[in-house]
């Protein structure tokens, strides 16, 4: 049985790449900040279908706490599946502000640095030696990327550097046969920042060319396929799930 680790997992896409990852056999270990019992749900989720799942608390934004993580993996690793490895890691956890750049705090700034550029960067280097050789990170970015929207410049910047960074996860890491992807999701209907006004999603579905905007479930299977088998020669590429945003 494979095992992935998806960070974020409580809710939203995390929690559908959890599930989704369940379905096609995978042992889960799934991360939450604060929310134990939105984590707790999605682990009964899967294991009401005959899966196996763990939860174990991360604060992201704290890299002085991974060490300790890693210890809990590799407890949770002997624990529930008997192995001392995992195979695929999901750089997942992350939060939206909406802020145009003259507002921005050095503060605000530094938070969405740590959480989604600095974090996968750290907890990445720690678990490496737990991630089996012939593994697979999926690093989860953002159409904002590559379409400017006003009020997440900070966020979207950062989303931009954790591409590049997986291009060098993917170079450097190859030795081991360890992949390394990212994923671009577009407009997607989740609670990060607050979540979206009626008015603001038929705004983002009128931009998308399939008409609507995404539903977790839309990245969360994406994500399950391409830690697949099936797409084992797809390396240091960033995907845009996105039902055709801005194009």
């Amino acid at each position: 049985m494979s095992i992935v680790i998806i960070t974020g997992g409580s809710r939203g896409i995390g929690a559908s790449i959890a599930v989704q990852c369940a379905r096609r056999g995978m042992g889960v270990i799934l991360t939450y900040n604060s929310n134990r019992q939105a984590a707790e749900e999605v682990v009964n989720t899967i294991e009401a279908a005959d899966g196996k799942a763990v939860a174990i608390e991360l604060d992201v934004c704290d890299s002085a706490g991974f060490p300790a993580f890693r210890d809990a993996v590799g407890a949770a690793l002997a624990t529930t599946w008997s192995v001392e490895a995992f195979d695929f890691l999901v750089n997942n956890a992350g939060y939206g502000l909406y802020n145009p750049i003259a507002t921005v705090t050095e503060d605000e700034f530094d938070g969405l640095f740590r959480v989604h550029l600095k974090g996968p960067f750290f907890l990445t280097q720690t678990l490496l030696p737990l991630i089996a050789d012939g593994g697979h990170i999926v690093n989860v970015s953002s159409a904002t990327s590559r379409v400017a929207t006003a009020g997440v410049a900070p966020y979207a910047s950062f989303k931009a550097g954790l591409e590049v960074l997986t291009r060098y996860m993917a170079k450097e890491f190859g030795g081991r046969r360890i992949r390394a992807n990212s994923i671009a999701p577009g407009p997607i209907r989740t609670e990060l920042g607050g979540g979206l006004t009626q008015e603001f999603e038929a705004l983002l579905a009128g931009q998308t060319a399939l008409d609507r905007i995404g539903e977790p479930d839309d990245v969360g299977a994406m994500v399950a396929s391409l830690l697949s088998d099936a797409n084992r020669w797809v390396n240091s590429q960033n995907i845009e799930v996105s039902g055709g945003y801005n194009i």
